[in-house]
């Protein structure tokens, strides 16, 4: 997915400042590599660097979207599953990690090629996935890893990586019902891995979805278990 970086008016959300440094030192390394390419063209001419930047979009490019779009997000209303809890009018979920120092975050409902939400919130529930409600469901949440800075997609998932097997993540709908999922299982895959956003036997799962660094080209997958 899109994982989108502007360096004017930075506001670290409150558990973030430890980052800050880090970003802008990455920011710094870049903007000095920027002036080297160009020195180099202006003396050495465009020839000399040929093909140095023919691989963009094979090493991706992080205003990209890398959030599948399913065919179920269309629109048309998908069956809940047997015995599943009544659903809420409102499907907005409010998510927190603590091991990420997220707390009482909404995430709506959207597609996922929905930037205008990607930028806005920590993150969607990706539309054709399934809700915490409903039994032998997939909970699927993408967030950007770098995001937009004065929202609350600056650094969402930024360090989505640190999360360990056995780590909690909680979920509450708009009803007020929670809902607690383990972590178990960390893993790279292609944007073409659709299998990810299917429901796994046998279990209540909650997928978060980033994007990889440092090109954005793969998607970062933690999933976790429901247990209460």
């Amino acid at each position: 997915m899109g994982c989108v970086l502007e360096v004017a008016g930075l506001d670290v959300p409150r558990g973030r400042m430890r980052i800050k440094s880090t970003i802008l030192s990455l920011l710094s390394l870049a903007l000095i590599g920027a002036g080297v390419a160009l020195i180099a063209s202006f003396f050495l001419g465009a020839d000399l660097l040929g093909n140095a930047g023919g691989d963009e979009g094979e090493a991706g490019d992080p205003s990209d979207f890398n959030v599948p779009v399913l065919e179920e997000s269309t629109g048309a209303a998908r069956p809940e599953p047997e015995g599943s809890e009544e659903a809420p009018e409102d499907k907005t979920l409010t998510v927190s990690i603590p091991d990420m120092e997220v707390f009482e975050a909404a995430v709506p409902d959207a597609r996922g090629d929905d930037e205008a939400k990607l930028k806005d919130y920590l993150g969607i529930h990706l539309q054709g996935t399934g809700f915490p409600w409903e039994d032998g469901a997939n909970v699927y949440i993408a967030g950007h890893r770098l995001g937009y800075p004065n929202t609350d997609s600056f650094l969402a998932f930024w360090d989505l990586d640190v999360l360990e097997n056995g780590d909690e993540i909680s979920v509450r709908d708009a009803d007020g019902r929670e809902y607690t999922y383990r972590v178990f299982k960390e893993v790279v895959v292609e944007p073409t891995n659709l299998e990810v956003t299917r429901p796994v036997p046998g279990k209540d799962v909650l997928t978060l979805q980033t994007c990889t660094l440092p090109d954005y080209s793969r998607r970062l997958i933690v999933q976790a278990e429901k247990v209460a």
